[in-house]
């Protein structure tokens, strides 16, 4: 792994849709303020051609997006080869990407497919959950080697819900001490709940925490303790699953919430909120999004596509202005906690 430097990632200028970069933390690394997801480029739950991931990152590119998010887990690594390649005829200098460990990949033979874990692909290897410094660090490893990189920018400990002790005791200190010789800028860990991220943030000296699903309009279970703390602290935090995994993009019966059937309950929310969003000329998409960068705490919104068109339309919305009539109105109407939002622009 080549040595970089604390703060070894680029530093990008505006980019169209992709908006300014923003600082990780006290580190130098960079991200738009608009990311693209990679999990969906490894056939989530359906096949995605090579042609279309190249074309999904091809067109997030062009609309200025310059931070890339991956991790083994997605797809045995289909992920990480897929996006490596897709960046290659790009300067390294000019894009940050991150991936994450404790999850290792040993091969195995004759394991069906995938879907069981969400992909649609043969099971060629199988998922180990490793913390240990060792396993950090050989996790690391080999994500270079798909991606085809001599170094990513950001790593972080994934999904450690179970694996607390281990995580602290062995994983963290492990990518402390990668950080500080200079093989990635920044640190942290990514995960679908806030509490475990809240004490990263108040007990170790991560970068950033990439927190999905928990600062949502349907969800603000990140308000509460962990985005004050990162604000307290100077932790930059990365949104994931703006959308809920599908619910605020498309509310219609049978879409997803949390990547599973959503709650009739929700689902009537869902469309309340877009009804009042399209009375305000704007959508649904327009205002989760939004929702999601407002709060200064946050320095990157992740979003997953699979197709160039998906990723243009992310794009769009992300650049679409959202009057603050909306949020009052969703205030008023109770579709919105009273004291939620830092204002959005």
């Amino acid at each position: 792994m080549a040595s970089r430097g604390r703060g070894g990632g680029p530093v990008v200028g505006p980019g169209q849709s992709g908006g300014p970069t923003t600082p990780l933390g006290r580190s130098a690394v960079q991200v738009t303020g608009l990311g693209l997801g990679a999990a969906p480029l490894a056939n989530l739950y359906t096949e995605v051609t090579e042609e279309q991931a190249y074309g999904t990152v091809a067109a997030a590119w062009r609309r200025g997006v310059r931070y890339f998010d991956t991790a083994p887990h997605y797809g045995l690594g289909l992920s990480e080869r897929r996006l490596g390649a897709a960046l290659r005829e790009h300067p390294r200098s000019a894009y940050t990407v991150s991936t994450k460990v404790g999850r290792r990949l040993e091969p195995v033979s004759d394991g069906g497919d995938d879907l069981a874990h969400g992909f649609a692909v043969p099971a060629t290897h199988r998922r180990v959950w490793d913390f240990s410094a060792d396993g950090v660090r050989r996790s690391l490893e080999d994500s270079l080697e798909r991606l085809g990189l001599d170094h990513v920018d950001v790593v972080y400990l994934h999904d450690p819900d179970d694996h607390a002790e281990q995580a602290f005791r062995e994983g963290y200190p492990a990518l402390e001490r990668l950080r500080s010789e200079g093989v990635v800028g920044a640190i942290g860990a990514g995960m679908n709940q806030a509490e475990m991220l809240t004490r990263f943030v108040r007990e170790t000296d991560v970068d950033v925490v990439l927190c999905a699903g928990r600062y949502t309009l349907l969800d603000q279970r990140a308000s509460a303790e962990l985005l004050p703390a990162a604000v307290e602290r100077g932790v930059s935090v990365v949104i994931g699953g703006a959308f809920n995994s599908g619910l605020l993009a498309d509310p219609r019966p049978g879409a997803t919430y949390n990547y599973d059937r959503a709650p009739a309950e929700l689902l009537e929310k869902a469309l309340r909120m877009r009804a009042v969003a399209e009375r305000h000329g704007t959508t649904l998409r327009a205002a989760a999004l939004a929702f999601c960068a407002a709060h200064p705490a946050v320095a990157s919104v992740l979003v997953g596509a699979r197709s160039a068109a998906e990723a243009d339309d992310c794009a769009e919305q992300f650049a679409t202005p959202v009057p603050a009539a909306l949020w009052e109105k969703l205030r008023d109407t109770g579709l919105l906690p009273s004291e939620s939002l830092e204002e959005p622009s």
